[in-house]
């Protein structure tokens, strides 16, 4: 028996020790935001945060994961990036087919948290694991600037 603690709160989950932590949040917990796509950790659709760094969930065993705090979609838009970015996300029109999307924000909002004020170049590293095929990778990078902006902004006034 594990107990993770996920957006705040405790789950204490009977799950092989080796199971990923994407599956636990899909098939035992319900959280269904984080998205499974390659399964090797190459596409970024299943990143969430753990202590506040951007992982991919399909590959991290979730015994590993016993007394660190997880972060996923559901939640990050309690965070001032988070909220932010899906603010952005929304006002811009980011996605097409919306897939991606949870682990873009997710790895946008590791970003913000770490880099405030990013650069081209700080975006595409950033975002660099993270693929989308619709290919909304300008409106993307648009949504991130303007989610930094926004917070530079609040932070003025």
């Amino acid at each position: 028996m594990l107990t993770l603690q996920i957006n705040g709160k405790a789950y204490p989950v009977d799950v092989p020790a080796d199971m990923p932590l994407l599956w636990v949040l899909r098939d035992v917990i319900g959280l269904t935001g984080s998205k499974f796509g390659c399964g090797i950790a190459q596409c970024g659709a299943c990143t969430v945060h753990v202590d506040g760094r951007a992982i991919r969930s399909c590959v991290m065993p979730a015994a590993q994961l016993e007394g660190r705090s997880i972060t996923t979609i559901e939640a990050i838009g309690a965070s001032a990036p988070g909220n932010g970015l899906q603010q952005a996300w929304l006002k811009l029109q980011v996605p097409q087919c919306g897939y991606c999307q949870s682990g873009q924000i997710m790895a946008a909002a590791a970003l913000l948290a770490k880099t405030p004020q990013p650069s081209d170049r700080d975006i595409d590293a950033a975002m660099s694991g993270n693929v989308c095929r619709c290919h909304t990778y300008p409106r993307i990078r648009a949504a991130i600037k303007k989610a930094a902006e926004a917070s530079a902004l609040s932070q003025k006034g």
